[in-house]
């Protein structure tokens, strides 16, 4: 069973029903792996869906349901602060909540579920 961190994006195209969104569900449905949700995606999540007038309740809901949430605390929020200088020197406009989805993938030795350009580079990535 593989672990998959989902990002924003993801969650956002499986709410939407997009191509992309299909490709997600195949990863996401029918308990085949197991899935994570960094609490800062979730936030993500809940302020796309609302400004995109989708039904932000229920993509809560559906997240909480279908995947774990990982938490955070000083000791990650620092590591991740320290990454994202980082990674900032290659990748000028990453944001800050993808590098929460990459680290929490690394402290879980999961991959990441995505279609964000962003992670395109990184090993952890499966692009839908």
């Amino acid at each position: 069973m593989t672990r998959f961190v989902v990002d924003s994006y993801a969650w956002v195209e499986y709410f939407k029903g997009s191509e992309k969104g299909r490709k997600a569900k195949d990863f996401l449905e029918g308990n085949i792996h197991e899935i994570y949700t960094n609490i800062v995606t979730l936030s993500e999540v809940i302020s796309v869906t609302k400004r995109q007038g989708l039904d932000f309740v229920s993509a809560m809901e559906i997240v909480l349901g279908i995947s774990q949430i990982y938490g955070i605390d000083i000791a990650f929020s620092k590591e991740a602060g320290e990454l994202h200088a980082d990674i900032k020197k290659e990748i000028k406009n990453i944001g800050l909540a993808d590098i929460f989805v990459l680290l929490t993938a690394r402290k879980l030795g999961a991959k990441i579920l995505t279609g964000d350009p962003h992670f395109k580079n990184f090993k952890e990535a499966v692009m839908i």
